[in-house]
């Protein structure tokens, strides 16, 4: 049985003007309970004020709290902030921060939400509106829960979470992902590995196992806040690279035995992943934590 947190502000309704899949979070829920899995499901309790203040422009979490973001700011992230977007917006990084409260005692847990990672200190953008993982990342080394490795495995660079939290010295950041993809101006990771257009299973596995480890011998976190985005997928609608279903198992597989291997606990959040078929990128990032899970329930 492997912890899973979820909420039902999770899924907002979708607005005729978004492109983004709404029910996507709704969907991971019940493909995972379909999946006949043992689960113990837990709720969030939304992120205090005061913590997304730490994080983002306090102007900025007016605006999103109060469903007023300027016009300007909405094209950035890429739909409109409604009340219930603006809910759903508090509640993913109380979400991701209860994942890791779990996962210290644990081992691992997943957030069925989360890893926002462009979300920047005075706007969202690229479908993210607060950044969870910098969040979460600063309230745990507040709360004396550092150092903090966060590692982004998403297609596209987690600009929003290496500038926001390159100030603080007890949180790295690793980012391996699309060189030439979204976001077009990146930000500067404690590592960033940018690959080429159409890498494929063996060079970006090489690329993880020779980057990732050495960071985490030097860096030595306590804990790892997980972007697991399936987007590297070959048949991914915003990706660039080409990973086989095979090739994503086989990177949690080795995420979760380098934290297991180091007694680092590990909290993941679903991050990027899309398609036309809703349902079938939802099956994607159940198998990412199907895989997670099961490579740290081995003895």
């Amino acid at each position: 049985m492997f912890a899973v947190v979820h909420h039902p502000d999770y899924v907002a309704p979708a607005s005729a003007r978004s492109a983004y899949q709404w029910n996507k979070n709704g969907l991971v829920r019940d493909v995972l309970l379909a999946s006949g899995t043992a689960i113990d499901w837990h709720k969030p309790a939304p992120m205090p004020r005061h913590w997304l203040e730490a994080v983002h422009d306090p102007g900025y979490v007016a605006e999103v709290l109060a469903a007023r973001v300027p016009a300007a700011k909405e094209r950035r992230i890429g739909f409109p902030v409604t009340p219930q977007v603006a809910r759903r917006a508090v509640m993913v990084p109380g979400g991701t921060y209860l994942a890791a409260r779990l996962a210290i005692g644990r081992g691992f847990a997943a957030n069925s939400a989360g890893g926002s990672h462009h979300a920047l200190v005075e706007t969202g953008a690229g479908y993210c509106v607060f950044n969870d993982l910098a969040i979460a990342a600063v309230r745990l080394v507040q709360e004396g829960f550092g150092p903090v490795l966060i590692v982004d495995c998403d297609v596209h660079q987690g600009d929003g979470t290496a500038a926001l939290t390159a100030g603080w010295p007890d949180i790295a950041t690793y980012s391996i992902h699309a060189e030439k993809n979204f976001p077009a101006r990146k930000a500067r990771s404690t590592v960033d590995v940018a690959l080429p257009d159409g890498a494929a299973d063996e060079p970006y596995l090489e690329a993880l196992a020779t980057t990732l480890a050495p960071l985490m011998e030097r860096f030595r976190p306590r804990i790892i806040l997980y972007q697991a985005g399936v987007d590297p997928y070959g048949g991914d609608r915003l990706g660039r690279l080409n990973l086989s279903a095979a090739g994503l198992i086989a990177r949690e597989q080795m995420v979760a035995g380098m934290a297991r291997a180091r007694g680092v606990p590990l909290a993941s959040t679903l991050g990027g992943g899309y398609g036309a078929d809703a349902l079938e990128v939802a099956q994607r990032h159940v198998a990412s934590l199907l895989a997670l899970a099961g490579a740290f329930a081995k003895q």
